[in-house]
């Protein structure tokens, strides 16, 4: 997984490349109407119920736009919410806040609405022992505050990008000339450039599994579109002898079966790129 100083910089990028592309060369309705210094308050306000996510992103946000404007913080992230309540207040230079409010608003209603499916799957999940993992079926340019989201939600990230943890699916292995193949050349790989990444393989059958199981140094056996028996087999054949996931179009109809199943993971896009954001909004007080 990447550190907490790369997860940062990803964070500032976000930021900067939003601003940028929001503000251009200035918030000229802003600018035309609201004297420099003139000071105003605003509160975010929930209009629909759910687990609040992205009050520690919006912070970085106001900071980053106007190191002189200030937060105060009613509720954080992951509290649970609902019509009326009042996250936060910001107070400050009136032309700072509306330059922060667009993407305040776009990051706060995506990453509440993550949280909040989030929690929904880690509710049905309760008592199983399984975890529930995102993928990288993120939105292009925001994925580290939509897995950010995830975890306030309290779910699990999977690997952030592909330079971070190896996935050997189902075209590494055809690609490579079969499962046994596409591990050996990844372990010499990983040897030869000093890399301490953990390999995860996807099996897309029982022979598969078998045949993953016959290599050494697997960190986690993916189990792509099993039906339940199938599942329960795999995880009696793995025996503990790596982790297992789960993962293939489960929803929240069929999530609790498969974690009965005995597997540690079960991953799902569901959680990032079908979401229904949040209703907030940000208003002048």
């Amino acid at each position: 997984m990447i550190s907490e100083t790369q997860f940062q910089k990803e964070l500032d990028l976000i930021i900067a490349n939003a601003i940028r592309e929001d503000v251009g060369d200035g918030d000229h309705s802003s600018l035309a109407c609201i004297p420099k210094e003139a000071k105003g308050k605003a509160k975010l306000l929930v209009k629909e119920e759910g687990i609040i996510a992205g009050v520690e992103f919006a912070k970085q946000v106001f900071a980053y736009v106007d190191a002189d404007l200030t937060v105060e913080t009613l509720l954080n992230d992951g509290s649970h919410v609902k019509y009326g309540d009042v996250v936060f207040y910001v107070e400050g230079r009136s032309q700072s806040i509306l330059k922060a409010e667009r993407l305040v608003l776009n990051a706060m209603q995506r990453m509440s609405a993550i949280a909040t499916k989030t929690k929904s799957f880690v509710d049905i999940l309760e008592g199983t022992g399984t975890k529930i993992l995102d993928t990288r079926k993120t939105t292009p340019g925001i994925r580290a505050f939509e897995k950010w989201a995830v975890k306030i939600g309290g779910g699990e990230n999977h690997r952030f990008a592909l330079y971070d943890m190896v996935m050997l699916k189902d075209n590494h292995i055809d690609f490579a000339g079969g499962i046994s193949t596409a591990i050996e050349k990844t372990q010499e790989y990983l040897r030869q450039n000093k890399k301490n990444l953990k390999i995860i393989v996807e099996a897309r059958n029982l022979d598969e599994v078998r045949q993953i199981l016959q290599s050494d140094g697997v960190y986690r056996i993916l189990l792509d579109n099993f039906d339940y028996e199938e599942t329960k087999k795999a995880v009696a054949l793995i025996g503990g002898k790596c982790l297992t996931e789960s993962s293939g179009g489960i929803n929240e109809q069929t999530l609790r079966k498969y974690a009965e199943c005995g597997v540690d993971f079960i991953s799902s896009g569901a959680l990032t790129h079908s979401v229904h954001n949040m209703d907030l909004s940000l208003k002048a007080v």
